[in-house]
């Protein structure tokens, strides 16, 4: 065999071995983003099964408070139609508007003692923060995920083997500014 024949196999070996091991990072990526939002999820269908508990029990208290309660209620069902749907930034308007109300609410408990001293209440102002807790949690995993899922598909080489076959980014799970900005305490009581 000739030597510039070898030289050039030899390349064809090396390019076909370094897109594998390119295909299969890119695969190890894309499967990571999708177990971080199967971690979410899970906590969301959790959450989701305890809200109306919640409501429930806070409506035999809380007769003068159903706008809350109400509000409550539509942004559970904005979370779980964006969730149903796969639409990670609807997923995040929801969510914002989820926590708000859950804030707002626990912070107009405060006016009800006997709402307070309720076991079952307390019980599920426990499990709602701990499951809160846990998806902001996940949702630093799932974020990091999909930053170096996104940030792998756009770097050179991988850029070529991503765009041939077909890898896509995903977006990232973030919540709005209100929702980030520090909660005003004294607007919610005076109301």
């Amino acid at each position: 065999m000739d030597l510039p024949l070898l030289i050039l196999l030899a390349v064809i070996v090396v390019l076909v071995f370094f897109s594998i091991f390119i295909y299969n990072n890119l695969v190890t990526l894309k499967h990571s983003v999708s177990k971080s939002w199967s971690n979410i999820d899970v906590l969301l269908k959790q959450r989701h099964d305890e809200l109306p508990k919640l409501v429930e029990v806070c409506k035999q208290y809380m007769q003068y408070e159903q706008e809350t309660l109400e509000k409550i209620t539509q942004a559970r069902s904005a979370v779980m139609e964006a969730r149903s749907g796969g639409d990670i930034k609807q997923l995040g308007q929801a969510e914002s508007q989820l926590r708000l109300g859950l804030g707002h609410l626990f912070a107009l408990a405060e006016n009800y003692p006997e709402l307070k001293a309720n076991n079952s209440f307390q019980q599920l102002q426990v499990r709602i923060t701990q499951l809160e807790n846990g998806i902001a949690d996940r949702r630093e995993v799932y974020n990091e995920a999909v930053n170096l899922n996104n940030v792998r598909i756009e770097q050179f080489p991988d850029v070529i083997v991503a765009r041939i076959l077909n890898f896509k980014d995903f977006s990232l799970l973030e919540f709005t500014e209100e929702e980030k900005s520090d909660v005003n305490m004294q607007a919610l009581f005076n109301r």
